[in-house]
């Protein structure tokens, strides 16, 4: 290797006037040649070995690509509630991707079958990790209603299909996500061969026990389909350098999941399309131009531009006038996408967003990549001194309505909350759960102590939600302690998420996307449904044949 060395930088010599002048051309001319070193990077003879020929992040299934930039976030008119929860603040996003339309049944229905044919309900050890994802269609109940229809049909009858899914709770929808995180970097991996061809389906069926993870095949990827990812290795396995593929192979998508309510609130804006001033200060009333809800172009004048209800009793219009084409739910796609290609981010249904609600937005800390609700978690370690995977080891919880929702499935790795090691000296946080962090309460001030009381109930708090417990006994019954305390203020806490949009059930004043309101988590409605989002790794914008700025094409 050290003659090798030598070959390179000689190469780039040049004797004059007595002196050797090392020219740079060949250290930085070539991808595979290190410009920290000159050593080559990839060679035969061994050495470095890297992903140069990454170009850049691709589009994963169902998504749209959305351009990071600045804007105003919140509500400057129409404040008719003088609500004080959307302060206009400016804000600063990453460039991610969000799904095209809501999560649809037909998607949620897929998730659900995959559930039950690798978790078989009528195994007793799996049971509840099928019947906790799935959806409350008792939502679709009204005392004084009828809708029984929807009750027994919306979810499954193919005449719903492409309709948003509905009465999933925050929880369900961000273990929909990263379900589908997995099920998408298997056949990525499948495609670049890294699985055999198939592999997917053999484990759907059973015929191979486990599933994969994709935080386990990072991790420990021999551990993957429950120890027998070696029968199916695809035709990387030949090359013995590349069995398993890294983070740094390029294959290997970011996770699904909820987008923050800056991402959505941004997308649902669609600023891109339209550069006037008043709405990238946060003027604009709609996700589509204009202060109206009707169509006002040449084409399709006076059609409504979202489903939502216009007026009491008043769901769709006259039927075959003025009508939105629209009682409940539309099927998505119905109306024009926004300048983004984002459909229905105003009306059909509201949508999940990550965040714990909180009426302050803090951006004096931060105005990049808004968000409340980070909690900081790490592998645990076993014994071995390895990633700690779970095997027959389910972990469920049971929510404050009794529902009983699986926490960590077999074949994933075990978290853990991080610890003074990872906090240390550390400026930018100091704890692994950063939800109520200078969010008003005591707890985040300077001088905590001089509030706090040894007696958690009397712990004086701004946030303090009653805090009722409920779980089952051994033999399943649900036992309830309701908090009785009269001291409680409030009905927020940490479990307490954004929800943004208007939707099927609401007046035209919640379409504007600065609008928000909150529900606990664990709860699920008819009008309440979700996307997923994903970060974009590198650029900021698609790179293709674009040339780095400040340097010269020749």
């Amino acid at each position: 290797m050290k003659k090798q060395f030598i070959k390179v930088v000689l190469s780039c010599a040049v004797v004059a006037g007595g002196f050797t002048v090392t020219s740079c051309k060949n250290s930085g001319s070539s991808k595979n040649v290190s410009r920290a070193t000159g050593w080559k990077i990839n060679a035969k003879e061994g050495g470095f070995q890297y992903n140069t020929d990454f170009k850049e992040q691709e589009t994963a299934p169902g998504l749209v690509f959305i351009e990071g930039g600045t804007f105003t976030k919140g509500k400057v008119q129409d404040d008719v509630m003088h609500d004080w929860n959307n302060t206009p603040t400016s804000q600063h996003v990453q460039s991610f991707y969000m799904d095209e339309t809501e999560v649809t049944n037909v998607m949620y229905l897929e998730y659900l079958d995959y559930l039950k044919s690798v978790y078989p309900p009528e195994n007793p050890k799996y049971t509840n990790i099928y019947t906790g994802a799935l959806p409350d269609t008792l939502v679709w109940r009204n005392r004084l209603g009828f809708n029984e229809t929807m009750t027994n049909n919306y979810l499954r009858h193919p005449a719903y299909a492409e309709y948003p899914v509905v009465g999933v709770n925050w929880v369900q929808a961000t273990q929909f996500a990263e379900w589908r995180t997995d099920r998408v970097n298997e056949i990525m991996l499948e495609r670049e061969g890294y699985l055999a061809k198939d592999a997917k389906y053999q484990a759907a069926t059973g015929e191979v026990p486990g599933t994969f993870s994709t935080e386990a095949y990072l991790n420990r990827p021999e551990s993957v389909y429950n120890g027998q990812i070696d029968s199916l290795q695809g035709k990387q396995k030949k090359d013995s350098v590349n069995v398993y593929a890294k983070r740094s192979s390029g294959v290997i998508m970011p996770e699904y999941r909820l987008p923050t309510e800056t991402e959505w609130e941004y997308a649902a804006q669609a600023n891109q399309g339209n550069r006037e001033y008043n709405n990238y200060r946060g003027r604009k009333k709609y996700p589509w131009d204009g202060d109206y809800t009707r169509n006002g172009q040449r084409v399709g004048r006076g059609d409504q531009l979202a489903n939502f209800k216009q007026g009491k009793g008043d769901y769709g219009g006259i039927a075959g006038w003025s009508d939105d084409g629209a009682d409940i739910t539309a099927q998505v796609m119905s109306y024009k996408p926004n300048d983004l290609g984002l459909y229905d981010m105003a009306g059909n249904v509201a949508e999940w967003v990550a965040d714990v609600y909180r009426p302050i937005v803090d951006d004096e800390v931060s105005d990049f990549n808004y968000y409340r609700g980070n909690i900081y978690m790490k592998t645990a370690i076993g014994e071995d001194g390895k990633v700690n995977v779970l095997r027959d080891s389910i972990v469920y919880d049971t929510l404050p309505n009794g529902k009983i929702v699986a926490v960590n499935l077999p074949g994933e790795i075990a978290m853990v909350p991080i610890g003074e090691e990872e906090t240390y000296l550390r400026t930018n946080f100091s704890s692994s759960d950063n939800r109520g962090y200078r969010d008003g309460d005591p707890g985040s001030s300077r001088f905590y102590d001089r509030f706090n009381d040894e007696d958690e109930d009397t712990e004086i708090k701004m946030y303090d939600a009653p805090k009722h417990k409920v779980e089952r006994d051994s033999t399943g019954k649900l036992i309830r302690q309701y908090d009785k305390s009269n001291s409680r203020t409030s009905l927020i806490n940490d479990e307490v998420r954004v929800y943004k949009g208007g939707s099927w059930r609401d007046r035209a004043y919640w379409l504007d996307p600065a609008q928000r309101r909150y529900l606990p988590q664990y709860m699920a409605t008819d009008y309440i449904g979700f996307r997923c989002a994903m970060s974009r790794v590198g650029s900021k914008s698609k790179t293709k044949n674009k040339t780095p700025r400040g340097k010269k094409v020749r």
